[in-house]
């Protein structure tokens, strides 16, 4: 694989982690809907004015549709909505991480659906992963009590500070990772990409204005809208504009793993713009969920060291 395909292949994650730590400082004034809103309408329009530029249609091929509206109804409605609740409590550096737990659940439904091969240094590096975002999301006390170091807490405490929006936020992502190849069977990546944003997106807008909490338009700065495109037309057009091309075109076990580098950018903009810190148990965690990465991008390498490299240059899914 070239180091320029596997920069573009890393693209869509540095992105996504930046894009976090755009939107949080911006969601107590213009409330989740209106910020999943926004990330979603302009990055559709974005994709589908570039659809010259890739030479594909603007069209939905028919047999692709049903598949498309439920992609886009998980994809782009529920899981922004998730991601912008859970982002509001969590931050950008916490959030980003909870969110990329999405690769595990990948992982078992592309060796479910799809066949493609985990050995065992693939599920060790799954499962070190998982490890890591136990240490990363579950709350201290709860962790010492499972450890037999402190007193009984409540489990209502794994859901405080929106934890379970994050996880379902992840879900909904895991699910629309694989859905799109289900929704693209006669459909170009970009083309269903853009419309699913803008379908989806829709929704979350009404919801928005039918909700007393905010303004119906939000007195921003200058500087807060600037923050608000870069989200969407950085963290989403170009980002999910690449993601789910590769999605549909690699091997998705290992693509989708990429996805435990974007806490590395979130946590570096979020630590930079808005001073977030980890606590050194979820530094733990951070490198814990970076080494699965590694696990699983070179299991076969390391496994059977006279295979294939699983991301081949040419595009094909190594198996």
């Amino acid at each position: 694989m070239s180091i320029r395909l596997g920069l573009l292949m890393v693209l869509p994650f540095a992105l996504w982690g930046t894009a976090m730590a755009a939107m949080a400082p911006l969601l107590a004034s213009g409330g989740p809907e209106l910020v999943a809103a926004l990330r979603l309408l302009p990055a559709g329009v974005a994709l589908l004015l570039a659809l010259p530029v890739v030479g594909a249609s603007a069209r939905i091929a028919p047999q692709d549709r049903l598949w498309f509206l439920v992609f886009t109804v998980i994809d782009a409605t529920l899981f922004q909505f998730c991601l912008a609740r859970g982002l509001r409590e969590t931050g950008a550096g916490l959030g980003s991480v909870l969110i990329d737990s999405q690769p595990l659940m990948v992982a078992l439904l592309a060796r479910t659906l799809f066949a493609e091969a985990i050995n065992p240094v693939g599920w060790l590096g799954l499962m070190l992963g998982f490890a890591g975002i136990v240490c990363l999301g579950v709350p201290a006390d709860l962790l010492r009590h499972w450890w037999l170091l402190g007193d009984s807490v409540p489990l209502s405490g794994l859901w405080e500070g929106g934890t379970a929006w994050m996880l379902a936020a992840a879900v909904a992502m895991a699910l629309g990772t694989v859905l799109i190849r289900f929704a693209c069977t006669a459909s170009h990546p970009v083309t269903v990409t853009g419309w699913h944003m803008i379908l989806g997106g829709v929704p979350l807008l009404l919801w928005h204005g039918f909700d007393p909490s905010y303004p119906l338009v939000p007195s921003w700065s200058t500087s807060q809208w600037l923050l608000m495109g870069y989200a969407s037309l950085m963290g989403s057009a170009l980002a999910y504009g690449l993601f789910f091309w590769f999605a549909n075109r690699r091997e998705l076990t290992a693509f989708s793993t990429l996805g435990f580098l974007t806490p590395v950018f979130a946590l570096a903009s979020g630590g930079l713009w808005l001073h977030e810190r980890l606590q050194p148990l979820q530094w733990i965690g951070v490198v814990m969920v970076l080494l699965s990465v590694v696990l699983v991008s070179q299991r076969r390498r390391w496994w059977e060291p006279d295979s294939v490299p699983v991301l081949d240059p040419a595009g094909g899914a190594g198996g």
